[in-house]
């Protein structure tokens, strides 16, 4: 396998968590605007990004294979979660 292939499946194995984080960040930032405007989409972004990304590598660990449903219901959760408590937690507490 060359240095391409290796770059497009990690790419691919992680498209999946890019594309929830930026839509789920945007899809919140636009819901919950007056809760979450000292909050920049950015940090929303880059939480919920992260957040699943780690729950598809642990998805990958765990199950042994990357694409299974249970990992992207997984990720769906960890996301909210991750949305929850850096943005919606905060805005409550005021």
């Amino acid at each position: 396998m060359s240095a391409v292939d290796v770059l497009w499946h990690l790419l691919n194995l992680f498209a999946p968590a890019l594309g929830l984080g930026v839509l789920s960040a945007t899809g919140v930032k636009w819901l919950w605007r007056a809760e979450l405007r000292a909050v920049p989409w950015r940090r929303l972004a880059i939480w919920a990004v992260a957040t699943s990304a780690a729950v598809t590598l642990a998805g990958l660990w765990v199950t042994g294979q990357d694409g299974r449903m249970s990992t992207y219901a997984a990720m769906v959760l960890g996301c909210a979660a991750a949305l929850w408590w850096v943005g919606l937690r905060r805005a409550g507490r005021t």
